[in-house]
Order: structure tokens, then sequence, then C-alpha cells
């Protein structure tokens, strides 16, 4: 374009020139050519107008793409983020709405819970109250029983006392009646003239006469001990030691179980055999419960025997020792039978209250429990249990001397 308009003037001054000198053909050519030049540069003009006019009809038309690509874009741009707004609402009202479910969930969870452990506490209140009950009454059975064991003791004692209590009682009359007879002779012999009394037969009744009146003394303190001892048993522990025989308990209640159990079972006899180590030290002990625990002792031996004899008859010699010695400060107590035994399986429990091997209404099952405790509890001795079933049974007890 630009080189157009400068060849349209470079014509036209030739035209100029030329004309100026004269030579007008020469002015008319470029003048021509000046003319074409010029038409050249219009046309091109008008086509670059033209051209330009489409060009900016095509950028109106791409400025007006672009805007509505524009807006297309935007009015998408607003829609996704219309859709992620919504999403994240969605998203937020989906979290909420988990959120009080698991809540209310959860809170009917422990409300129930609540209920559960408030129907628990209930439950637990009521089992108390009922255990509280049923231990009170237990401690009243066992209070009962206890002191039914007591008098069932009290029973066997005084049965083994009304029965050996009778053997100085009889010697008392037996002599009483024999003296009546000599001094019924002597009172004779006294009446006959002098010349006719016999001064050696006088002396010898009277002789008869102070022997057998110091047999009725020595059988009279026997049954009068009896009765203290019965006395003695029939006592309640006052829980005061003081220095006891064993020896001396050992021997008397041994014979007052045998003779206890011989009254009630006249077809019943057993050997038996004490083996007391002489000069053995006074225990510090209470004398009452020692006396229930030998007698306990004692009536277990006897009742295994007595239940052996029935089973094998004339065969089978009954047979209850005790022994008595010292060993390591205390002393050691042995009561042996040849009775039935005990069986391996029930050794550990025949020191447990209210167990019992005998039949029912023979024992309470207190007796063993009761010697376990006066002697582990109350004097801190020990009890050791030896046994072989069908053979014997060995106990042994161990109380400390001070």
């Amino acid at each position: 374009m630009q080189s157009l308009q400068d060849r349209d003037k470079a014509y036209d001054n030739l035209y100029k020139s030329y004309q100026l000198n004269g030579k007008t053909d020469s002015a008319y050519k470029y003048q021509g050519l000046a003319l074409m030049a010029k038409d050249s540069i219009f046309n091109a003009t008008v086509k670059n107008l033209a051209e330009f006019q489409q060009l900016s009809f095509k950028a109106q038309l791409h400025a007006q793409d672009l805007e509505k690509e524009k807006a297309a874009t935007q009015t998408r741009i607003r829609t996704y983020v219309l859709l992620a707004a919504i999403a994240v609402f969605m998203l937020i009202a989906g979290i909420f709405y988990r959120n009080n479910r698991q809540k209310q969930k959860v809170n009917n969870l422990l409300f129930h819970q609540n209920e559960e452990i408030v129907q628990q506490k209930e439950e637990i209140e009521s089992q108390r109250d009922d255990l509280e009950k049923t231990l009170s009454d237990l401690k009243a059975t066992q209070t009962q029983l206890i002191q039914s064991e007591k008098m069932a003791s009290l029973g066997e004692l005084t049965a083994g006392i009304a029965h050996e209590i009778q053997n100085p009682l009889n010697f008392v009359n037996n002599f009483s009646e024999v003296n009546l007879e000599m001094l019924k002779e002597l009172q004779a012999e006294n009446l006959k003239p002098k010349a006719e009394q016999d001064e050696q037969t006088a002396n010898e009744l009277i002789s008869d006469l102070i022997a057998n009146e110091e047999k009725i003394n020595h059988h009279g303190r026997r049954a009068d001990s009896i009765v203290k001892g019965m006395l003695e048993h029939s006592r309640s522990a006052t829980g005061q030691k003081e220095p006891t025989d064993i020896n001396l308990m050992a021997d008397e209640f041994l014979r007052l179980s045998h003779h206890g159990l011989r009254a009630k079972d006249k077809s019943f006899n057993a050997e038996v055999v004490t083996h007391l180590a002489a000069g053995l030290p006074k225990v510090n002990a209470i004398p009452q419960d020692i006396g229930r625990v030998l007698l306990n002792l004692f009536n277990n031996a006897f009742y295994a025997v007595n239940q052996k004899q029935k089973s094998l008859g004339g065969n089978y010699k009954p047979e209850v020792s005790v022994s008595t010695s010292t060993e390591n400060g205390q002393v050691i107590i042995k009561v042996k039978d040849n009775g039935i035994g005990i069986p391996d399986a029930i050794k550990e429990k025949i020191m447990q209250p209210f167990f019992t091997t005998k039949p029912t209404g023979e024992g309470t099952g207190l007796g063993l429990s009761l010697t376990y405790d006066m002697v582990v509890k109350g004097h801190g001795g020990n009890i050791q249990v030896n046994s072989v079933e069908g053979e014997g049974t060995e106990l042994i007890i161990s109380i400390p001397i001070s």
C-alpha cells in the first residue's frame, strides 16, 4: 500500500515536471500513470477497507463468541459452584443427619443402659437383702446347731456319767449292805454273855467294817468327782485359760465316752487302752473346751469301731486307745481306733462345718468343726488326721504347753 502511494507521488511529480518543461506527451503519460496508481491505491484502499470491515466483523463475531463462551463458562462455573455447594450442603446435612442418628442411638442406648442399671441395682439390692436375711437365718441356724451339738455332747456325757457313776454307787450300796450285816453280827456278838463272846470274831468284824468304810469313802469320792466333771463340762466356757491336766482329762473322758455308748447299746463293748506319759506338764488351756475336744474324738472313735463291729460280728475286736507325750514345747494327744476308717475323698472335708458321714439324725456335722476351732483358733494348736479306709483312724492333736 505504501509502495503504491510512493509510486503515485512519483508519477504525479513527473507529470508536473514534464508539464512545466512543455513535454505534454510525457506529462500526460505520467499523469495517466499517476491516475492509474491512484486508482490502484483507491482500489487497494477499498479492498483493504472491505477486508478490514470483514476482519472487523469477524473480530466482532469472534468477540461475541468469546463473550458467549465466557458467559457459558461463567454459567458452567456458577453451575459447578452451585452443584459443589449443594454437594457440600448435602454432605454436611448427611453428616449432621448421621451424627444426629448416632446421637439418638447413643441416647437410646444410654437410656436403656440406665434402665438396665437401675433394674440391676434394684435386683442387686433385692438379692443383697435376701442374702442378708439368708445370712442372718444361717447364723441363727448355726447358733442353734452349735447349741444342739453342745447339748448332744452333754447328753452323751450325761449318759456316760450315769453309767460311770453307777459303778461307785453299786459299790457304796453293796458295802453298805455288807456293813449292815456285819454290824448286826457284831451287835449279836456283844449281846452274848462275856464268857461266850469271841473276841477274835469281833475284831475281825471291826477290821472288815473299817475296810468297807474306806471303800465306801473311796467310791463316794469317785462319784463326787464324776458329778463335778459333769458340772464343769456343762458350764459355759469363760474363755479363761488355766493349768490343765491332760492325762486326767483324757482318762476321765475316755471312760465316760465308752460308758456313754454302752448305755445306748448294751451289746457294745471295746477294749480301752491308755498310754499316758508320766510327769506330763500341765497345759495352759480352757478345761471345758479341751473336755469337749476329747469327748468328740472319743465318741467318733467308739462310733467307728461300733459300726465295724456291726458289719464284721464276732471276728472283730474293737479297740480305742489314747496316748499323750510332749514334743517341741507341745503336748501331743493321739486318739487311735481300728474302726471303719475315713475315705481319702472326704479327709479334707471332715473338719468343715455341717459335713458328716453319719446317717441323718445321728450327727450334725459340727463335732469336728468345733474341735478344730477350739484346738487351732482357741489354743493355737494343730490337728492331723491319719486314716486308712477299712483299717482305722488316728487323730493327733498338738497343744502348746504355755
